[in-house]
């Protein structure tokens, strides 16, 4: 006989998780409809660059709001997603870029085949895990199970040692400034603090056109609305229900038989996952891969996006990422020295007078509505 579900006192507040299909179906309408025929290409291709940081936002969700686990470190997992995008995108340009100049002075210098970042290095030799990223099969691999089998065996790990709450927070946190050390130390195969950029075509298509970009953008939108879907159907099975009881009384559900370090190692790697996959994205959009998406700032960000939506809405991580990133822009283009300030100041205001983010203050709204219609 299968143990039923451990029971938890504790309730997400209503609509908290996905607001209703109709919230969803507007969510859908607003990215796939509205934004295109609204925006230009180039305000397009920022609005699909702040979607590729909501993959983070709706994982964070996942591991914060419904499992407990406070992740620091998402930047970890959307580097990674990054830069092996970037290795597969730059070793075809680096091929492209041979045949069309011809291969005699590539050949008598010694860097036929390598990128320009590895020449400049004095680095001869292509890296043997540098070799299998000429596949875009083994690309796709390595972005779909690299990153959460990463997360997965460092969340069990902790986890099976009881390792959480804070504690767990400060080693993501950790990871994140090493990941970012090691790539700039690394300049010769990683691109040190430049990253790897100067690519700008896959598959043979050129993502440099507008048509490439309008067309990234609808793959974007489309991938991060099911990535909500995969989310919610999570959130509403009964691994969703085992998840907040671990969240709420861990000890109890413990007793019960269930392994609470399984359960958060795995939307653990969910969220490894769904970050890796903004990852790729971004950097197909951006065209760089860099150490200042992998480090302690852009995974607190991560987080921050979370916090204004709401971290117990999937569909609000995707509103909050979308007002960050547009203030973001907003400011860094009109107070170029103050925007930090307000990323800092908008994260305390909604700590201490929004707890639950924008998803909260609509179903507040929406309830004082109702009882105004009851009367």
């Amino acid at each position: 006989m299968a143990t039923p579900a451990p029971q938890t006192t504790a309730s997400a507040p209503r609509g908290s998780n996905l607001w209703g299909v109709g919230s969803f179906l507007l969510l859908a309408a607003l990215l796939l409809v509205v934004f295109p025929l609204a925006m230009d290409v180039f305000r397009l291709g920022l609005a699909a660059k702040y979607l590729s940081l909501a993959f983070c936002a709706v994982g964070i969700v996942l591991v914060w709001g419904y499992g407990g686990i406070l992740s620091l470190g998402q930047g970890v997992f959307f580097g990674l997603g990054s830069y092996f995008m970037a290795m597969f995108l730059k070793l075809e340009s680096a091929g492209n870029a041979e045949s069309s100049s011809g291969t005699a002075l590539s050949a008598f210098f010694g860097t036929a085949g390598l990128p320009d970042f590895m020449a400049w290095n004095s680095v001869e030799v292509l890296p043997w895990w540098w070799e299998p990223f000429h596949h875009v099969s083994f690309t796709i691999l390595a972005i779909l199970i690299g990153p959460p089998l990463v997360a997965f065996v460092l969340g069990y790990a902790n986890f099976r040692k009881r390792v959480g709450g804070v504690y767990f927070s400060i080693v993501t946190l950790a990871l994140a400034a090493i990941m970012a050390i090691v790539i700039i130390g690394q300049q010769g195969y990683t691109g040190g603090v430049n990253g790897i950029t100067d690519f700008k075509t896959f598959l043979g298509m050129d993502l440099d056109t507008d048509r490439a970009k309008v067309v990234m953008y609808f793959i974007t939108a489309s991938l991060l609305l099911l990535c909500v879907l995969v989310g919610a159907f999570i959130l509403r099975s009964r691994l969703g229900r085992v998840l907040v009881a671990i969240r709420d009384r861990e000890d109890r559900v413990r007793f019960s038989g269930y392994d609470p370090a399984l359960f958060k190692a795995f939307i653990f790697a969910v969220a490894a996952l769904f970050s890796a996959l903004g990852g790729a994205l971004f950097t197909m959009q951006v065209g760089l891969a860099s150490p200042s998406l992998v480090g302690i700032v852009p995974s607190v960000e991560m987080v921050i996006y979370a916090a204004v939506g709401g971290r117990l809405s999937l569909i609000g991580a995707v509103y909050g990422a979308l007002l960050v990133g547009w203030a973001k822009t907003f400011f860094s283009e009109n107070f170029v020295e103050f925007w930090p300030y307000f990323i800092g100041v908008l994260f305390m205001v909604v700590v201490m007078f929004l707890p639950t983010g924008l998803a909260g203050l609509v179903d507040r709204l929406r309830g004082r509505f109702l009882r105004r219609e009851g009367h």
